[in-house]
């Protein structure tokens, strides 16, 4: 490995990628920090204190604490994964998406535009959003946290935060295109990483005032290693279909004959679940807390993190958003066809539907592994706080994310090396990515 770490600088065209990457994101990480005008920091922080477990917390995770200070990248990367996401959901109903999406790389560009725009207008509304509900907002003392509101105020958080989402979108593209991995996914990567030192802090404070054990921290550091590599293993699973190409002749030359496999990802739908899943649910506790009324605050406690009703909902909404957003990404029908139009078959399976059917039915099985999967990972925060009264985060769609980035981002970085003929990480295997 260590050998591979070396290899690297012996690239200027990857050591380029790599130090643009980590220049790019040290910007992203140094906007993060710079505070929207006309907000009272202090009374932000002290409302935030009981918002941890709210749509806004949440969103908080994706912004790198962003959201909790209320700087110029506070929206984060969010209002471009929801236009990335609707515009995908549109590309199946919408008969001139669904044409530029195969119409090869113009059309790629052309939608990659349209999601733009989206982002735009979607971090302009939502920032119009959040500048009125600042001025309705009070810190727990009473102080308002902003204490000179109006129009001026409301269109100068619109112009920032906007500005800012966009200006994250642009590092983001730079990144992808001048650097290693994919800009937007290491963004959110650089984000709830940089949270780490902190929580890193707060559990040897712990360790030190005796409120855990020695016994404890040890179990908890072998309960990361071993989620870290399970996850490793469920993220690289894949259900390998055998395909066999029938044999032709064309001219005086015969093609095909060669068999190879169709591989299904045991996780086709990757982080989006959960954070669809968590955002629905922590709606009415946000809502909540901008309404103070009693019918309210029963449906918050009802809706609240840790009760049984939430957990089982948690639960089923996952499962469901697994074979929804597979369904969405992976048609058997369009597989059939292309494997029937090039001479590719199933041993044992006739072309056509009948290909199209049992791909479907293999998708199902894997699928309902997938969500399991992301089921458990998911609710294992609430389990190790409530269980084992572990006072810190692990787990959840932070670590997913983590993890699925940071296997993207190395097999990357080895494709260049053994291109290059230099040897990778793993002298006896290589890294397959998650796509």
């Amino acid at each position: 490995m260590f050998g591979g770490l070396s290899n690297i600088f012996k690239i200027p065209e990857l050591k380029h990628r790599i130090f643009v990457t980590l220049g790019l994101l040290a910007v992203y990480r140094i906007g993060a920090h710079i505070p929207t005008p006309g907000i009272d920091g202090v009374a932000l922080a002290e409302f935030f204190q009981q918002a941890q477990g709210t749509l806004l917390g949440f969103f908080d995770l994706f912004a790198g604490g962003a959201l909790l200070r209320m700087t110029i990248f506070a929206l984060g990367i969010m209002p471009y994964i929801s236009a990335s996401i609707i515009i995908q959901l549109l590309t199946v109903v919408i008969p001139h998406l669904e044409r530029l999406s195969k119409e090869g790389e113009a059309g790629r560009r052309k939608i990659i535009r349209y999601t733009r725009y989206s982002t735009v207008v979607l971090a302009a509304f939502q920032s119009f959003g959040i500048s009125i509900g600042l001025e309705q907002m009070t810190s727990p003392g009473g102080a308002a946290i902003v204490p000179m509101g109006g129009w001026g105020f409301r269109m100068m958080t619109v112009i920032s935060l906007t500005a800012g989402t966009a200006f994250i979108m642009w590092l983001g593209e730079q990144i992808t295109e001048r650097g290693i991995g994919n800009g937007i996914s290491l963004i959110i990567f650089a984000g709830i990483v940089a949270r780490m030192p902190t929580a890193t802090g707060k559990t040897f404070t712990l360790l030190k005032t005796g409120e855990i054990s020695a016994f404890l921290m040890i179990f908890v550091v072998i309960l990361m290693v071993a989620s870290v590599a399970f996850i490793i293993f469920v993220e690289r699973g894949q259900r390998r279909i055998p395909v066999q190409y029938a044999k032709r002749v064309v001219g005086r030359k015969m093609y095909g004959g060669q068999s190879t496999h169709l591989p299904l990802k045991v996780n086709t739908s990757g982080v989006i679940p959960p954070i669809f899943a968590s955002s629905i649910l922590m709606f009415p506790a946000t809502v909540a807390g901008f309404i103070k009324n009693p019918i309210m605050e029963a449906i918050a406690n009802t809706f609240a993190p840790g009760r049984a009703f939430y957990t089982v909902l948690y639960v089923g909404l996952i499962i469901f958003f697994c074979y929804f957003y597979t369904a969405i990404q992976f048609n058997p029908i369009d597989v059939a066809d292309n494997l029937k139009k090039y001479g590719g078959f199933i041993p044992g399976i006739r072309p056509g539907r009948r290909t199209s059917e049992y791909i479907d039915r293999i998708l199902s099985r894997i699928t309902f592994g997938g969500a399991i999967y992301l089921s458990m990972v998911s609710v294992m925060p609430e389990i190790l706080y409530r269980i084992f009264n572990i006072p810190f985060y692990f787990g959840g769609t932070g670590l997913l994310i983590v993890i699925g980035v940071a296997l993207d981002t190395v097999t990357q970085v080895e494709t260049h090396l053994v291109t290059r003929h230099y040897e990778g990480f793993l002298k006896k295997s290589r890294i397959k990515g998650r796509r």
